[in-house]
């Protein structure tokens, strides 16, 4: 393909690209393939000769989008959203032409210092503490990984490089310190919630090191208070385990809930080393979806933001809910020296003058992989095209929108019943129990049945995608309103879906009972 065919094949599949947002609505949400239903469509082999762009592209349609689950549909409702936006979709074009590995400074200047100025444009617009920025007080600053998942398992390497460094004496001969830190090792605890992203445990488990759940309960909201750490931290004492992590949440999968993040800065400070003191344990807060809602500084008021001064490392994903594709999950750490003293491995065909001579930052000693694409020239055209305000305005009515479902769930609490939220636009709900005592009267495990009824012929439908949960033995439905294509009679028509569908539950359940 020569410059005049990109150029004419470019032009077709933008206009295919555009023609599918636009009619994005007509489609299933989710796929109805079987597996293996891709091979049986493909040649066993590669061609010989290569095929003109236009064969190509017709199979596009043909044999990849019925496998394709379409994560902007204005039903999608499950999970959080993956987000994009036009602006993010010409960023990742311009990434793929400009393309190199670019791990440190001199690969691309561009690369690096745009990334710097763009994580301190999005820490101010977030309302982070100055220790975060690239040029706070903290030498802190941020950097672009590919996940959340990524960068809770960075945020532990470093936490655990540097509690072993406080705690076992530098001074010892190699072998000795060797022995110790092995000890030392075993005795580390990793510490999170039963509603915490699994990416934590899974970083524990990659790391070798030990895991501890916190149980959360309802009553507090699902969410970390201080004397349920507390609790925890005494009893790894107890053990003899030696906490050196703690991932705490704003916005959990399951319900969206916020951790108590003053309670937890008190039961840190009243059970382990001060913060700064040598053996302090670290605490990351895992804000992957929810934390787009701090470019709203009432969300910044409500969640107490200001608070995060007083802990490690901070994440959130552009690629949820600010309309960056996948890949942009933003990790913040109040100073890069504890990422770069763990990370850093040098060779010498790595060597330049401005890395040589500390003048520059090389983001391969922020990260666990050595390169790195130019993920932040997206960034750079939604928040230019978009505006803080802009941004604000999309976040404000997701939220509203979540708002609207859950009223009109409440006006009908003969049908249904919301477990948690509305919480930055996510709503959790079940069935509602209408007959709870004497003759006739709803089960636990029968509301649970019903509500799982409800749950999957709603999302047979086609329309509209819907995931679960199970909280304290509570089957329920997670209803999310973040996609960017999601209007409000979008989720109207939702409401109108599962009011019908619950109604439907009812009437067989009581036929059932009366048969």
């Amino acid at each position: 393909m020569d410059s005049q065919g990109f150029r004419e094949a470019a032009a077709a599949s933008i206009d295919e690209i555009a023609n599918y947002f636009d009619n994005i609505g007509s489609r299933n949400v989710v796929s109805t393939v079987e597996p293996g239903y891709l091979r049986k469509l493909l040649p066993s082999e590669a061609p010989r000769e290569g095929e003109p762009w236009e064969v190509i592209q017709a199979d596009i349609e043909a044999k990849i989008m019925p496998g394709i689950t379409h994560w902007t549909h204005p039903g999608f409702h499950a999970f959080f959203p993956c987000a994009n936006s036009y602006p993010s979709i010409l960023g990742e074009l311009y990434s793929s032409a400009l393309s190199g590995a670019c791990f440190n400074w001199i690969c691309s200047p561009a690369v690096t210092e745009l990334e710097t100025v763009m994580l301190d444009w999005l820490a101010r617009a977030l309302g982070l503490p100055e220790c975060f920025l690239s040029t706070g007080p903290t030498r802190g600053g941020g950097v672009i990984q590919g996940s959340a998942s990524e960068a809770v398992l960075t945020a532990m390497v470093a936490a655990r490089d540097k509690y072993l460094r406080e705690t076992v004496d530098e001074g010892l001969a190699e072998e000795e310190r060797e022995e110790r830190v092995m000890v030392k090792r075993s005795r580390m605890v990793a510490l999170a919630t039963t509603l915490t992203h699994s990416s934590a445990k899974k970083a524990a488990l990659i790391l070798g090191v030990r895991f501890r759940s916190i149980p959360v309960r309802e009553e507090d909201g699902y969410a970390l208070t201080k004397e349920g750490l507390a609790a925890a931290l005494a009893e790894c004492r107890a053990q003899g385990l030696e906490p050196f992590f703690l991932a705490a949440t704003l916005g959990t999968t399951d319900v969206c809930s916020v951790d108590d993040f003053a309670g937890i800065s008190e039961a840190l400070a009243e059970h382990v080393p001060a913060a700064g003191q040598p053996g302090e344990v670290w605490v990351h807060i895992d804000a992957a979806y929810a934390g787009a809602a701090l470019v709203c500084p009432e969300v910044q008021a409500s969640t107490r933001i200001a608070l995060l001064e007083r802990f490690h490392s901070f994440d959130m994903n552009m690629h949820k809910w600010m309309l960056v594709n996948f890949d942009a999950s933003c990790f913040f750490v109040r100073d890069r020296d504890w990422l770069t003293k763990a990370l850093s491995v040098n060779q010498a065909v790595y060597g330049n003058k401005a890395s040589d001579g500390g003048l520059v930052t090389d983001y391969r000693e922020w990260q666990i992989p050595l390169g790195r694409r130019f993920r932040s020239l997206k960034i750079w055209f939604v928040m230019r095209s978009y505006g803080i305000k802009g941004l604000q305005d999309y976040i404000r009515g997701s939220m509203q929108m979540g708002e609207e479902f859950a009223d009109a769930l409440r006006a009908r609490p003969d049908l249904f019943e919301i477990v948690a939220g509305p919480s930055f636009a996510l709503t959790v709900f079940r069935l509602a129990a209408a007959r709870l005592e004497g003759e006739g009267a709803v089960s636990a495990e029968e509301q649970n049945a019903m509500t799982r009824a409800l749950y999957e012929r709603a999302n047979a439908t086609g329309k509209i995608w819907l995931t679960s949960t199970n909280l304290s033995g509570k089957f329920a439905i997670r209803l999310m309103t973040g996609v960017r294509t999601t209007e409000r009679h979008h989720i109207q028509a939702a409401i109108k879906v599962l009011t019908e569908l619950a109604e439907h539950v009812m009437k067989d359940r009581d036929l059932q009972y009366l048969n």
